[in-house]
Parts: C-alpha cells; structure tokens; sequence
C-alpha cells in the first residue's frame, strides 16, 4: 500500500509540474497534438492525401484535374494509379478488389477478384493493373434492365468513377463504380447522376459568366442526406417473418404507447443505442464520411444521423455506404436497422431528407441570397431556376421517389404529401412579390429572440421559419427536398433535380446570351418568371385540405400512389427532357419505369404471402389455442354446478367467432387475387391490380389480426408486439 502511496504521489507531482506546463508551452509555440478523431478520419480511404504522397507530382496532378474537372485520362496513367492504390491497400489488409456499383435495385453490388495472381513459373505475385482499375465485367442480364438486356445478351461493364475515392472495407479494395451495358445503355444509378451533374454545371457557368464570373471554373451540385432509420431488437426481428421478409410490420396491434407524448425526440439516448451510435460514427469517419449530427427521432426507436455536404456523386455513394454500416454495425449490438420508410404503422415513417446546394470550385455558395437578396440578380437567376424546375418537373421529381414503400409514408406524421410545392419562407416571398409589383422591397428588422432574459447571450431571429410539411423547402442557403424515403437511392432524385434546373438554365443562359446588357435583361426575366411560376409557392400548411384543393385549383399535380407517377417516366415531355441533356435515351427512360413498376409488382407480392403465411403457419394456431382455453374454462365453470358467471368468456369467444370469419374470407380472396396475377396485358396494368385491389384486401386482413391481438392473452400471441418492440430497447 506504501509503494502505491508513493507512486500515486509521484504521478501527480510528474502531471503538475512537467507535463502540464510542457503542454501549455507547446500550444504557445503553436504546436498541436493529434487527436485520435482528425488521425482516423478516412484512415481507409484513399483519398487526396493519399494520392498526394504516393503518386508521382505529374500522376497526381493529371488525376486531381480529371476530379475537379471531369476529364479522363489514358491507361498509363491509370497503371500508376492502380499499382498505388493496390500497395497501399494491401498494407490495410486487403487481399482483393471490388468494382462497387449501384444497379436498379436500389442497393450496391459487388464481385471482389483476389489480388493474387501466378506468374509464368506458377509462383504467386500481387497484381492490379490499370485496366482493372478501370474496368470490370460483371453479368448484366442477372440484374433489373427493364428490358435492355436479355439472358442471352449477358455482357455488361463497370467503370471507375475517380471522383469518389475508393476505401478499404474488411480485406477488400472497394472502387466506386458506374455500371452500362454492352450497348451502352446505363443499368444503374451512378450514370445519369454523373451525366446530369456535367450538364449542370455546363449551364451554371454560362449564367456566371453573364455575370463577369472569370475566377470560378466548375460549379458543383452538393448534396447531404439525412439518414432517419428506426432499431429494433435482434431477438424480436427473429420471430417476426414480416421484418425480415418485407422490413416492415405487415401486422401488428397498436401500442398503448406511440410518440403522443413527443418525449422521445431528442430525448437522451438510452446506453445501448448510444453504444451502437458511437462504433457507427467511428467506421464511418475511418471511411472518410463527415457523420456530423446523431439523436433521437419523434417515433419511438427511431434515431436519425446527418452528414456534411459533399458532392452529389459522392454524397449517393457515401450514403449507400451508410445504410450498409448502419446494418452491420446494429447487428454487432443485437439490434437490426429498419430503413424501411413505415415500419411500424400510426407513427411516423423514416425519410431521407436531400439537402441540395450549388456551388463553385471556389467556394462560392450560389443559392446565398446574402445580406440583401432584393439586389442581388446572381441569386435571384438562380432561386428562378429552381422554382421553374421544380414547377414545369414536378411530375418527373414525384416519380423520382416512388415506390410500394413511400406510398405508406407521404402525408402522413410529418412526411410531405404527393403534392409538391416550395416553400420560400416570408422574407423570399416578399423580395419576390416585391420584385413582380415593380416596388421596392424594404427589409426586416432584427429580432433579439433572448432580449427578456439578460443572462442568455442575444441571438436574432432568421428570415424565416422552417416549414416541415413541405416537400421543397428554401432552408437559408440550400434546398431541402424532402420526399425520398429512407431505403433508396438518392441517385435518382438528384439526377431529376439537376437536369430540371441545369434546363432552366440553359434557357435562361440561351436568352441572356443575346443581350447587350445581361444583368438588366436578367432583371426582366426575373419578373416575368415570377408571375409564371408562383403557383408552385406555397408557405402554409402542407397537410391541411383546403391545401390540396387550392393545389388543384392552381394546375398542381396530385401523383397520390407510385402507380400514378412512375408513368411519367415515359411521357414524351419528360423523354425529351432528358434526351436534349444526354442523360438518358428514350428506351432507358422506359427500362427505368418499367423497373420500378415491377418492383412494386413485386414488392406487394411479397408482402402478401408473407402475411397470408404468418396468419396460416401461426396466428390461426394461437387463436385456436385461446379459444379452446376458453372453452375449457367455460365447460369447467358449468361443470361444477356453481352460480359462476361465465359472461367474460362468452364475450371473448363471441369476439373471436366474429373475427375468425373474416380473417378466413380474406385469405381467400388474397389467394385468388394471387393466383390470378399473371394475366395481366403490362407491368402497369399489374401494378394498378395490385393497388385497387390486393392492397385494400391486405388492410381488411390486417384489421381482423390486429383485433384478435388485442384481445388475445399476450402469452399465446406468436409474434412481439408493437410496445416490446418499439419501447424494448433501454
């Protein structure tokens, strides 16, 4: 005990008066010491740090200018860069290579090679060539095409995106990837969102060089998607065939307890969860992702992470990368991630809300209205072109997050509904009112919110308030589109954004070109773009039904299913759209809806049987088992001859006899609707059977099993229910 007297002593004598002052001196000098958060950031990446001290200066510099400014370059180029990225991720313990690519659907796809090759005496040598950096060949005709690709035709490619670096995961090279066909159609979802941002930025400096602009070379669509996702215990996802079939509760009685009292938004995260949060901010800032923002969502069990903005490509990849860590990560804690977009019915579902900007390579934001947004012409061509892309596109962005999942979530619990408006906020609305009527727009004054409490610091109000329900927000210096859902990509979203506005913009650019004065021409554009597109402006209530009647009254459309917007796709409008911006041909715009409507096909199809299998294989068994329970306590109670009253147990199997009925007729009429889903003349007509009718019938069979729930004794029930579930993670 002495000698630990001793030590201690010694330790803190040591602490005081050397290693503390020792640390003062050197943040005096300006040195700093390394954390372990800014020395592990992207310690699996190989990113511009990387490159920068293991290719040679010429290689690096010939790469960094094919990053910032899109340009390919040559095959030897690429061998250098490849013999690199292979040294370097062998020493982070890889042993083979992906091509990581993003088909239809909807997820990532990956085919990894050994790194390990013979040589010509049969000795094993490391090997990763240029043309393996830059190309694979994986199988096209397994994946969705929408008709591109027949089994017999089966060739397909992808091709290194370098602009999204490649990382090590586990012992293996991931390398971002585009993926085409062998007619050169695009099979995926990484294509059309490099081709879109190209024409994007196209478009974007010819506007800024109206403006005098010399300085900036490229403009950049940024991206940060906020990722809302919900946890639920391993052991019960185990004993509900509906989460791990669908990822969604196809049954489930309502919980006496739900978010109704908003306690679990941004309340404080229970220990495990907070375990799990922290492993996953940790493998995700070792792969290079910005995770910024975790904390608790309103729905019970759901939480949400946002990341720092990046760019648009790199932004979808990253987030693909996300939901897998997230899904990965939770299984290391005995938990599943639920990124289905309603999990649990009567609460709120899980979004992905795409926060989009512009900027340029110099760091100049192009949709900051600044100090004074009434004079600022740049900023108002820009605002301008968003509102015409998102007013003459609404149809094309509607159907760019539709699926059998978002159908569940939009309108309710604070999801935005189908019909899509932008909200500006009061302060944009006035400059732009202001800017119509030929008056001069007076300003704001500043709005201490802390002015009655001396003791907080003051802080002013914003310009405006932030409107939830909307589904195209202005939130300062960005847009906040809010109607993907959690589960997908936002390639698609983004493709469809970017190539709405880069056409607003090159009309824009195609007029302004002509005139000897541009920036006055701009401030008649401005106007006469205002008064064409104000119907789209919407600050109010997003929810409320004198909305969606004023929505109609204004032209707005109404797209309330996936059924309904995925046809779109092939309207000749929108076909055009992206032909003129080379984005995609007239069959891939056909392939893409096709895909999407046989993945609803097919997701319902799934959902139904596995709801007609959990009521078969183990809601009839348990029911039956409580009812026969029942009777043996009503038969004993007469047995004995005794004044008992048995009217508890008559009711309860009174309840039962009425509901038993109608869970068998509605199992029957799903099976013939099944039965029958093969005789339908498109994939269309098939979605829309689906939805008129196998749907309704599933919402019947659902109401009768969650009654009988309700009233069954929890012990025979076969499945958790909705309280243990959402409530059981502490």
């Amino acid at each position: 005990m002495l000698k630990l007297a001793i030590i201690n002593s010694t330790a803190k004598v040591l602490r005081r008066y050397f290693l503390v002052p020792f640390l003062l001196f050197l943040r005096k000098e300006g040195y700093t010491m390394k954390n372990k958060l800014t020395e592990e950031f992207g310690e699996y990446v190989f990113n511009d740090n990387v490159m920068q001290e293991r290719l040679p200066s010429d290689i690096y510099a010939t790469v960094r200018n094919s990053i910032t400014m899109g340009r390919h370059f040559d095959k030897d180029v690429a061998g250098v860069v490849a013999n690199a990225m292979k040294q370097w991720a062998i020493e982070k313990g890889a042993t083979h290579y992906t091509h990581w690519f993003q088909p239809l659907t909807g997820t990532t796809a990956e085919k990894h090679d050994a790194f390990l090759s013979p040589d010509k005496e049969g000795k094993p040598l490391t090997r990763f060539s240029g043309k393996e950096l830059v190309r694979g060949e994986p199988d096209a005709s397994s994946f969705p095409s929408g008709g591109l690709r027949s089994t017999f035709e089966a060739r397909g490619y992808t091709t290194w995106d370098p602009s999204s670096y490649a990382f090590v995961r586990g012992t293996s090279l991931y390398v971002p990837s585009a993926f085409v066909s062998y007619s050169g159609e695009a099979l995926d979802e990484k294509t059309p969102l490099l081709r879109s941002m190209e024409t994007l930025n196209t478009q974007a400096m010819r506007i800024l060089r109206l403006f005098g602009n010399t300085t900036s070379s490229n403009v950049i669509a940024t991206v940060g998607a906020e990722q809302e996702y919900f946890l639920v215990d391993e052991k019960m996802f185990s004993q509900r065939p509906d989460l791990y079939n669908c990822n969604r509760t196809l049954l489930g009685a309502r919980s006496p307890k739900g978010q109704e009292l908003e306690d679990h938004y941004f309340g404080s995260i229970s220990p495990k969860v907070l375990a799990f949060m922290e492993d996953l901010d940790a493998e995700l800032w070792k792969l290079g992702v910005f995770s910024k923002t975790r904390h608790n969502e309103v729905a019970p069990c759901q939480h949400e992470l946002a990341p720092v903005f990046s760019m648009c490509n790199v932004a979808a990849d990253q987030n693909q990368l996300t939901m897998d860590v997230l899904r990965t990560t939770a299984v290391k804690h005995g938990f599943r991630c639920l990124l289905h977009e309603k999990p649990y019915a009567g609460v709120n579902g899980s979004g992905k809300h795409n926060n989009w900007a512009l900027g340029t390579n110099d760091g100049f934001n192009l949709l900051d209205p600044g100090c004074t947004p009434a004079e600022n012409t740049q900023f108002l061509v820009f605002l301008m072109a968003v509102i015409k892309a998102v007013d003459e596109h609404q149809d094309i962005l509607r159907a760019s997050v539709a699926n059998a999942a978002n159908d569940h979530r939009l309108g309710a619990q604070e999801a935005p509904p189908a019909i899509i408006s932008i909200f500006l906020g009061e302060e944009l609305t006035a400059v732009l009112n202001d800017f119509e009527n030929g008056t001069i727009y007076q300003g704001k004054s500043t709005d201490f919110l802390t002015k009655y409490a001396q003791v907080l610091p003051h802080i002013t109000r914003d310009t405006t308030d932030r409107n939830r329900t909307s589904p195209f927000a202005f939130t300062g210096n960005k847009f906040e589109f809010r109607m993907p859902g959690s589960n997908q990509s936002i390639s698609t979203p983004n493709t469809m954004l970017n190539t709405a506005v880069a056409d607003a913009l090159m009309e824009y650019a195609d007029l302004l070109e002509k005139s000897e004065d541009p920036v006055a021409a701009a401030v008649r554009l401005i106007k006469d773009e205002i008064t064409a597109h104000k119907r789209i402006l919407f600050n109010g209530n997003n929810y409320s039904e004198e909305w969606s009647a004023e929505a109609e009254r204004r032209g707005l459309l109404n797209l309330k299913t996936a059924v309904d917007a995925i046809p779109v796709y092939k309207d000749p409008k929108n076909i055009e759209l992206l032909k003129k911006h080379r984005i995609f041909q007239k069959n891939e715009m056909v392939a893409r809806a096709d895909v999407a409507l046989e993945n609803y096909v097919h997701t319902i199809h799934i959902e139904a049987l596995t709801m007609v299998d959990m009521i078969h294989q183990s809601i009839i068994p348990a029911v039956i088992s409580y009812q026969n329970d029942l009777l043996s306590v009503l038969r004993a109670k007469k047995e004995l001859s005794l004044d008992l009253d048995s009217s508890m147990e008559t009711l309860l199997l009174e309840k039962i006899g009425k509901l038993t009925p109608v869970l068998m007729q509605s199992i029957q009429t799903i099976e013939n609707l099944l039965a029958d889903d093969h005789s339908h003349e498109s994939v269309l007509n098939h979605a829309a059977y689906y939805r008129d009718n196998l749907i309704p019938e599933m919402k019947v069979l659902r109401d009768a099993a969650d009654k009988l729930e309700l009233i069954s004794k929890e012990s025979y029930w076969p499945f958790p229910s909705y309280s243990r579930m959402m409530h059981g993670i502490r």
